[in-house]
């Protein structure tokens, strides 16, 4: 397994990639660790010397900030943090997720301007590298403090408490710890709020459906190609020069995608009698375009969140400076992750209508693409899936971002609601799979009725690959499988692979 060392350096998405896919072993790196311990050691002074006090360091949090904690308490108030902190609820966040939870917190607490000790990290690293995966929950987070709650769940295994999966088997951090043959930590001044501050909750889905959407988004494309090519549509919307006079990067990329998936079709080349096709593919490269747009613009932001300090207070021992300010503070990501899911629901209701413009008896195409209908459904109800689907995320889009709760005694007085924006967002990651899983499907079946010899040779590739899992369907059936198996062709396939 390759090892990377955890250094101030960027981190891009394609080792996210391979943490997500769990292809990496974390080190230290030299220059991270005389980070880490230069600015302990920095803040164990400024505490000896007791000059001011320190939010959250000898000051209790939130709107206890001027409750002052007696030097031998520090460590007691840190613990208490971190329990009083963990009061997560709802889904189990994925192992995944969390996996990469994990790592973007031992990146951002590696700069040196959290104060952690250079044990609490390794333990971090120790939980990486071992899959010890706390048990986190979904809902509990404001994105404010930045995400307290589901925080708290990653750092109370340290403490010998909560739950956590190790290698796929559920225990308490109890029994982890025993089996590690590791002593729970004590925390000292400062730790719990160094571990607890900070945007990796939001920034771990969004990573997530980031990685997600760059493949989607070429599927987008991808499958429909192959919808265009069995509705025997027009490709003169594709040609360069349309797309050069409004130069939209998205749109430009998508419209030479398509040519090139459809290039050498004599499907694509045979003479037509109408002038225009409907929107869903005419425009193509307009609406998947602009979505390529948004996660572009969403991934630079993300790309930002997970090379920062978002914890606090921010301590900068070169300056003598310890600040407390709002680096936790989630509205960066919380409107663009609304944007993403915005962005990705468009691909999934411009793919419905594909579909629905497939079954609908029109390009001398079978109505509900089966040889028989009225004794056959065929794909009546897929379509309806679809739809219900693309409504479902309609509905998810409605921006989290906007909203705010006072918390805290009024201290926290504007929140982010940044985990709520990235659990819908997930969802519609979800969705779009299934959607495209049905054009797929529908788009496979449809072309079936063509002279397949005629179509082009990246379509014929991605279409003699998913006959392998999902057969041409001549009399009704029972349509879940199917529609299962296309979207699992789509989420475990890279579409690169057939073009």
């Amino acid at each position: 397994m390759e090892t990377h060392h955890i250094s101030p350096g960027d981190i891009d998405y394609g080792l996210m990639r391979k943490v997500l896919h769990n292809e990496l072993r974390l080190e230290l790196s030299e220059e991270s660790r005389e980070r880490v311990l230069g600015c302990r050691a920095y803040l164990d002074k400024r505490i000896a010397e007791n000059r001011s006090p320190i939010y959250g360091v000898t000051t209790g949090f939130g709107s206890l900030c001027n409750h002052s904690i007696s030097m031998e308490d520090l460590g007691v108030l840190q613990r208490n943090l971190v329990m009083s902190h963990a009061c997560g609820t709802g889904d189990e966040v994925p192992a995944e997720i969390v996996r990469l939870m994990l790592f973007l917190k031992i990146q951002s607490l590696a700069y040196g301007h959290s104060g952690i000790r250079i044990e609490t990290i390794r333990r971090l690293i120790d939980f990486y590298n071992n899959e010890i995966y706390p048990v986190i929950y979904t809902q509990g987070s404001l994105g404010a403090s930045g995400d307290l709650a589901p925080l708290a769940h990653l750092s109370l295994p340290l403490l010998g408490l909560g739950d956590v999966f190790h290698r796929g088997e559920r225990l308490s951090s109890a029994e982890m710890l025993q089996a590690m043959g590791w002593d729970a930590l004590d925390l000292e001044a400062k730790e719990g709020l160094a571990l607890l501050n900070g945007t990796q909750f939001m920034g771990a889905y969004g990573v997530f459906a980031l990685l997600r959407s760059f493949d989607l988004s070429l599927w987008a494309d991808l499958i429909g190609a192959m919808s265009l090519e069995a509705y025997m549509g027009r490709m003169e919307p594709f040609l360069e020069q349309v797309h050069r006079v409004r130069h939209h990067k998205g749109q430009m990329e998508t419209s030479a995608n398509i040519r090139r998936f459809l290039e050498d079709s004599a499907l694509m080349q045979e003479p037509k009698n109408y002038v225009q096709d409907p929107y869903s593919f005419r425009c193509i490269p307009q609406v998947h375009g602009a979505s390529k747009d948004a996660i572009g613009h969403v991934a630079n932001v993300f790309f930002h969140e997970m090379n920062a300090v978002t914890d606090n207070p921010t301590i900068f021992p070169d300056d003598d400076l310890i600040i407390s300010a709002g680096n936790f503070h989630g509205q960066p990501l919380a409107i663009n992750l609304d944007y993403l899911g915005i962005a990705l629901a468009e691909l999934a209701s411009i793919s419905e209508r594909r579909i629905y413009r497939l079954i609908s008896g029109t390009r001398k195409l079978p109505s509900f693409l089966v040889a028989n209908p009225g004794l056959n459904s065929g794909f009546m109800i897929p379509q309806y899936t679809a739809a219900s689907i693309v409504s479902q995320n309609k509905q998810l889009c409605t921006p989290a971002s906007v909203d705010t709760i006072e918390s805290s005694q009024g201290q926290e007085d504007h929140v982010s609601m940044g985990a709520n924006a990235a659990v819908k967002t997930l969802s519609i990651v979800s969705n779009l799979e299934s959607v495209l899983g049905i054009e797929l499907l529908t788009a496979s079946q449809a072309i079936g009725f063509r002279d397949t010899d005629k179509i082009s040779p990246v379509i014929c590739k991605l279409l003699t690959a998913f006959r392998k899992e999902v057969p041409f369907i001549k009399d009704d059936k029972v349509m879940y499988p199917e529609i299962k198996k296309a979207g699992l062709f789509i989420h475990i396939h890279p579409p690169a692979q057939f073009c």
